[in-house]
């Protein structure tokens, strides 16, 4: 997948990581991916959490090491 923007949140925990992603995805188009790369174990069921709530597409998770990478499409 190619982002259009990349928000890189390692060593942040909740709910640094969701208040960094919503600002990156008020800054997106429509329809436009954003990648968020984080650490903290919980931000997988945060996320999911977020994007129910906000109407954000939660595209795909992936783990890479110890880095949880999240895929989101705004709105």
């Amino acid at each position: 997948m190619q982002a259009d923007k990349e928000l890189d949140t390692s060593g942040l925990n909740c709910p640094l990581p969701i208040l960094k992603a919503k600002k990156a995805l008020a800054e997106l188009n429509s329809g436009q991916l954003l990648k968020v790369i984080a650490t903290d174990p919980s931000s997988s069921r945060d996320f999911q959490a977020f994007a129910r709530q906000t109407g954000h597409e939660l595209v795909a998770q992936e783990s890479q090491g110890d880095k949880l990478i999240h895929w989101l499409r705004r709105r």
